[in-house]
C-alpha cells in the first residue's frame, strides 16, 4: 500500500496510523542536583581566618560611612538619642575612702583608659606572648593614641593569632595583607610585626625566654622612680636607650628609646605611677 492510499481511509484512520508511528525522543541531560556546598570551618584567630574577612567599615556604602562617622563624632546613636558620656572623677570612691590616680587621668578620660591605668599599667609582665603583645600595641600607637589602641586590642589579638609567636612568624604576604586591611594598619607595619616575632623567637633560643632577655636589663626587679608629678616623667631614659640600642642591633623595627620607655611602663619594668597614686605602692604588694 503506497503513501497516496491514505485517501481511502477516514481521517480517524489516518490519525491512528500517525499515532502508531515510533516517536522521536530527545534525551536532554539534566544537571546533577548537588548538595549544599561544604563550608570549611575557619581558624578561630589570625592568619587564614583573616582571608575570609572584610573590614566592616570598608564594606559600608560611602554615604553610610559618612553618616556613621558623623554619628560617632557627635555622640548620637542612629535612633537620634544622645548618649550620655560616662565621666570618671579624678579620684575613685570606694566606701568612705578616696583612691587617688595619676594626674593624667581626668574626669574626661575614657573609662577603658581608666580601667587600664588601675588594673594593668605598671603591672610586671613575664609571659613572652603577652610581652610581645604589649610591644606590638605600643609600636602601633605611633601616629595614634593609646585609648584607640585599647579599643582595638581584641582585633589585634584576632589578627595575630592571640599573639602566638610561632604562628605570627609564619605569616605570608596574603596573611599580612589581610591583617593590614582588618586593622587598618599600613602593610609595612604588619610586616615589621611579623619580622619582630621572628627575632623574639631567636632571643628565646639564646636567652631561654623573651622575659629573661628584657628583665635582665633591670636586674630582674622593676625600677621605681619616685615622681611627684606626671610632668616629671621623662619621655625616655638611659635604660630605655640601652634596651633600644640592643634591640635595634638584633634587627627589631620601631623600637626607639621613647617607644621602649612606653613599653617598659606598660610591661611593669618601670613603675611610673606618681607617689600620690594608689597604684604606685600596690604594684609590689
Amino acid at each position: 500500500m503506497g503513501i497516496n492510499d491514505d485517501r481511502n481511509f477516514t481521517v480517524a484512520d489516518i490519525l491512528i496510523r500517525q499515532l502508531k508511528k515510533p516517536s522521536v525522543t530527545f534525551n536532554i541531560p539534566r544537571a546533577p542536583i548537588s548538595s549544599s556546598p561544604k563550608i570549611n570551618k575557619e581558624p578561630s584567630t589570625g592568619g587564614d581566618a583573616l582571608l575570609h574577612l572584610k573590614s566592616p567599615r570598608k564594606s559600608l556604602p560611602k554615604k553610610r560611612v559618612q553618616t556613621t562617622m558623623k554619628t560617632a563624632h557627635s555622640g548620637r546613636k542612629d535612633n537620634g538619642k544622645v548618649e550620655t558620656k560616662v565621666k570618671v572623677p579624678d579620684v575613685a570612691t570606694v566606701g568612705d575612702k578616696k583612691i587617688k590616680r595619676c594626674s593624667f587621668i581626668t574626669s574626661n578620660s575614657d573609662p577603658l583608659y581608666v580601667k587600664y591605668h588601675d588594673e594593668e599599667w605598671g603591672v610586671p609582665v613575664h609571659d613572652d606572648n603577652r610581652l610581645f603583645e604589649l610591644l606590638t600595641l605600643i609600636t602601633a600607637q605611633i601616629g595614634s593614641d593609646w585609648t584607640t589602641i585599647l579599643k582595638k586590642r581584641e582585633r589585634f589579638r584576632f589578627a595575630f593569632s592571640g599573639f602566638n609567636l610561632e604562628q605570627i612568624s609564619t605569616f605570608n604576604e596574603k596573611q599580612i595583607g589581610a591583617a593590614s586591611r582588618y586593622l587598618d594598619l599600613d602593610s609595612s607595619r604588619v610586616r615589621h610585626i611579623v619580622k619582630n616575632s621572628s627575632i623574639v623567637l631567636e632571643i628565646k633560643n639564646t636567652f631561654g625566654s623573651f622575659d629573661r632577655y628584657l628583665w635582665m636589663f633591670v636586674n630582674f626587679k622593676p625600677i621605681s622612680p619616685m615622681y611627684n608629678s606626671c610632668r616629671k616623667i621623662p619621655g625616655k631614659t638611659s635604660k630605655s636607650l640601652c634596651i633600644s640600642n640592643d634591640m635595634r642591633r638584633r634587627g627589631f623595627q620601631f623600637v626607639g628609646p621613647t617607644v621602649i620607655h612606653l613599653f617598659m611602663q606598660a610591661a611593669g619594668l618601670t613603675n611610673n605611677h606618681i607617689v600620690s597614686c594608689a597604684q604606685h605602692s600596690r604594684r609590689f604588694k
